[in-house]
C-alpha cells in the first residue's frame, strides 16, 4: 500500500503563494500519472494539476497559468507551487494518482483571506 502524505498548507493574503508537497513511500509516480485535488467547503472534490510519468502536465482551467505541478524523484514528492492565490483556491488538497485510486491521505487546508 503506498501512503501520502500531504505537507501542511497554511493561510495566504490573496495574491500570495503557498508550495505543497506530498510525500510517497514509493516513486510511484514513475509509473502512474498523478494529480493534486482539492475539496472546497460543500463542494465535490476536484482534480486541478495532473503529471504523467513522462512530465506531461494539465490543469484545471481554474488554476491554469497560476498553479504548477511538478515532482522531486530523489525525495519520492509531488509538488504544487500556487501563485496568485485567490480566496476562491480556499479548499483541503489532496495528492492521488490521477484516477484517485489510491487511499486518500488527511489531504491539507489552504485558506485564502480577501
Amino acid at each position: 500500500q503506498v501512503a501520502l502524505v500531504e505537507s501542511v498548507g497554511g493561510l495566504v493574503q490573496a495574491g500570495g503563494s503557498l508550495r505543497l508537497a506530498c510525500v510517497l513511500s514509493t516513486s510511484i509516480f514513475n509509473i502512474r500519472s498523478m494529480g493534486w485535488y482539492r475539496q472546497a467547503p460543500g463542494k465535490q472534490r476536484e482534480l486541478v494539476a495532473t503529471m504523467t510519468p513522462a512530465g506531461l502536465t494539465n490543469y484545471a482551467n481554474s488554476v491554469k497559468g497560476r498553479f504548477t505541478i511538478s515532482r522531486d524523484n530523489a525525495k519520492s514528492t509531488l509538488n504544487l507551487q500556487m501563485n496568485n492565490l485567490k480566496p476562491e483556491d480556499k479548499a483541503v488538497y489532496y495528492c492521488n494518482t490521477a484516477s484517485g485510486n489510491m487511499l486518500w491521505g488527511q489531504g491539507t487546508q489552504v485558506t485564502v483571506s480577501s
